[in-house]
């Protein structure tokens, strides 16, 4: 099965001198790494020059520590990209998620991705989606090792962190396939590095924004739902309901920020099995774009001249609605 997945991946290339390869957007470890796995197995086995290209920040600190590691190597999308280079590859997203930069005009080559299938991955290429597995970082190992191409340790070590980062060190979502892989990069991984990148030095306002959130958490039984304000970055809302899933007895954690013209809306759940890209596709209805899996997911809200906290504070009674939370229900703060 590996085999055959690796040649119709590189027979979707075929004849090409160059490739776009895009992540969505703010990309994170695993987004990162995959990009770069895909990009270096097509250089080795086809000669082809890759372009890994973004929209949006990346914002997280352990994030940019990484991007740092392996020296900056992606780009802003720049204008004209997508009209200029063929194929185009995505990766840890899909055509029609909302959250890359595909148009819905431009065709895509290849989609190698973790989340549930969307109906427009059909028209691609070559696709590889399997919600089953825990991160895309896992699915690019594979090919390299069906390629029986030994990672650069470099690229071991953000595959690793990529794998490590999406499952929670295997305690999220991971799959039998997740922790093969865990397991044959571990040995290859720069530990040093990872050390550095896991413990990146925050900034300031990183804690003043933590302060703000601690005390707008409300907790109704086992869910916790946050309205953080405005946000410096998009992904401030995933970081801090990661940290509030930590909370003793949380099942579900709703976190909303507004960012630019928009509501970020980040989902946790502490099972397993999950569900948290059905009650974030709930919370955001027509209103938006979302998608996720089993245990994370996340949705985004246009403002369109709406008040951010009035908007938030709907999107927050709909996912309690959602969970069965009696709507007479008050939340408790966590902080007084």
């Amino acid at each position: 099965m590996a085999q055959e997945r690796l040649k119709k991946l590189l027979e979707a290339c075929a004849g090409a001198s160059q490739a776009l390869i895009l992540p969505h957007n703010d990309p994170d470890p695993d987004a990162i790494a995959s990009a770069l796995a895909l990009r270096y197995l097509l250089e080795q086995q086809l000669g082809l020059k890759g372009h890994v290209a973004y929209c949006g920040i990346v914002g997280r600190a352990e994030n940019k520590a990484l991007v740092r590691y392996l020296d900056h190597p992606m780009q802003r999308l720049a204008s004209g990209e997508l009209d200029a280079i063929r194929p185009i590859a995505l990766v840890d997203t899909q055509p029609g998620a909302g959250n890359n930069a595909l148009p819905p005009h431009v065709p895509v080559a290849i989609v190698v991705d973790h989340h549930p299938m969307r109906a427009a991955t059909a028209s691609a290429v070559f696709a590889d989606v399997r919600p089953e597995i825990g991160s895309t970082s896992t699915m690019l190992t594979q090919y390299l090792q069906a390629a029986e191409i030994e990672p650069p340790t470099p690229l071991a070590t953000a595959l690793f962190y990529g794998i490590k980062t999406d499952t929670l060190g295997l305690a999220r979502g991971a799959s039998p396939a997740d922790v093969k892989a865990y397991f044959y990069l571990q040995t290859r991984v720069d530990v040093e590095a990872l050390a550095e990148i896991e413990q990146a030095q925050l900034p300031i306002e990183y804690f003043r924004q933590l302060d703000s959130a601690l005390h707008a958490v409300r907790i109704y039984d086992d869910v916790v739902v946050c309205y953080v304000g405005p946000a410096p970055r998009p992904d401030l809302a995933a970081e801090m309901a990661d940290l509030f899933l930590r909370l003793r007895g949380t099942q579900w954690v709703i976190c909303i920020e507004a960012y630019n013209d928009e509501l970020v809306v980040a989902v946790r759940a502490r099972n397993r099995r999950g569900g948290a890209g059905e009650l974030v596709r709930m919370i955001v209805g027509d209103q938006g774009t979302a998608g996720g899996h089993g245990s994370m997911a996340a949705g985004h809200v246009p403002l369109l001249g709406r008040e951010p906290e009035q908007l938030a504070r709907q999107l927050g009674q709909r996912a309690l609605e959602s969970l069965r939370v009696p709507t007479q229900a008050r939340g408790r703060p966590l902080t007084e």
